[in-house]
């Protein structure tokens, strides 16, 4: 009987081993399931300046809708990018490049370095933002360089702050204004430009002798300007060139939540400049059908609801909706300086020299 069952129980574990090999060789000839790795054909190169930022949920997003993998350059400010792009023409680093303003729209489109590209997107963008007939640089966001200004200094001096570029002139705000170098410093080129806007290319030099007579301080950059210089911030200049949609964040990234912001922008008519940003396919793009899926992304109403609060700007597609900070607390300018953009790439470069030569002789 021991042996009966004893060869029924060899029996039994052969056939289970038998089993147990035809499986394992099914399964090695199976094809597997894991992810294949990135290729060429999935890998999505964008170019951006350092201000780009995103929800990580929102770029995810458009990977699995197209299998896409996204990887971003930042390669610095608005004109250093540009450069860097325009000195690889011909074998771009990316396939898209997101950053271009309008500051610098003619010298991009000047350098061909962009190829056309008509997103059905762009049948929901106002035409006002669409600045390139040729569609090679489309809209994304815009938003307004404005003086702003420290709301407690001027309630604590009973003074009324500034309501136009002539106030800035006066005596009773002698040593108040603190404005970025348009050489180095997007803003800082913005309030150069409202201020030709405004007084023309013959006479914005007479009016920067006498901010210049008023003690106006040139700082390199905007966050020197704002988290050193500003009065809002532990400086003792209580008017800044920011923008304004600077009012809203503060409140967003206050360290203790606050109800209201303690600056406000000065929108005046014709005291800010409006400043538009673009996207483009680059020349040569590796991957092209990509590269317009995600122009075609960044103008649908996903992205464009995810930029106020993570760039803080404005959306150029209507339909998306704006942040409760934004609708409380941003004030937009009905009459901007204007200065077409033909105008600013042919002159840009003579202008920084003229206003360098006045203001920091």
């Amino acid at each position: 009987m021991i042996n009966l069952l004893s060869t029924n129980l060899i029996k039994r574990v052969q056939s289970l081993i038998a089993l147990l090999i035809l499986v394992s060789m099914v399964f090695a000839c199976s094809p597997q399931a894991s992810s294949p790795p990135p290729t060429e054909s999935n890998i999505l190169t964008v170019m951006t300046h350092d201000s780009f930022a995103a929800t990580e949920s929102v770029i995810k997003k458009f990977e699995d809708q197209t299998g896409a993998i996204v990887k971003f350059i930042k390669a610095g400010d608005t004109g250093s990018a540009l450069n860097k792009a325009i000195l690889a023409k011909g074998n771009p680093l990316a396939d898209v490049f997101y950053g271009v303003d309008n500051t610098f729209l003619s010298r991009a489109i000047q350098e061909d370095i962009f190829q056309p590209y008509d997103s059905p997107l762009l049948k929901e963008i106002p035409e006002k933002f669409q600045l390139d007939p040729q569609k090679r640089l489309l809209p994304v966001d815009y938003g307004d360089v404005c003086l702003n200004y420290d709301k407690n200094y001027f309630s604590q001096h009973s003074l009324q702050p500034p309501k136009s570029l002539d106030d800035l002139t006066k005596a009773d705000y002698k040593s108040m204004l603190v404005v970025e170098n348009p050489a180095l410093s997007s803003p800082g080129l913005a309030f150069l430009l409202t201020t030709i806007g405004v007084y023309g290319a013959d006479h914005y030099l007479d009016y920067w002798k006498e901010l210049v007579s008023n003690d106006v301080k040139v700082v390199n950059d905007w966050e020197s300007a704002y988290y050193t210089e500003f009065s809002a911030h532990g400086g003792t200049r209580p008017i800044v060139v920011s923008y304004n949609s600077s009012p809203p964040a503060e409140v967003v990234f206050a360290e203790t939540p606050i109800s209201e912001p303690p600056t406000a922008a000065i929108t005046a008519n014709r005291t800010c400049f409006r400043q538009i940003e673009f996207v483009g396919v680059l020349q040569g793009a590796k991957n092209i059908h990509l590269a317009q899926k995600w122009i075609d992304f960044m103008l649908g109403v996903d992205f464009q609801s995810d930029m106020p609060l993570q760039m803080f700007v404005f959306p150029v597609n209507p339909n998306a909706p704006l942040p409760e900070q934004f609708q409380k607390f941003v004030v937009i300018p009905q009459e901007t300086a204007q200065v077409d953009a033909k105008s600013i790439g042919e002159n840009r470069d003579k202008w920084i020299q003229e206003w360098t030569s006045t203001v920091l002789h």
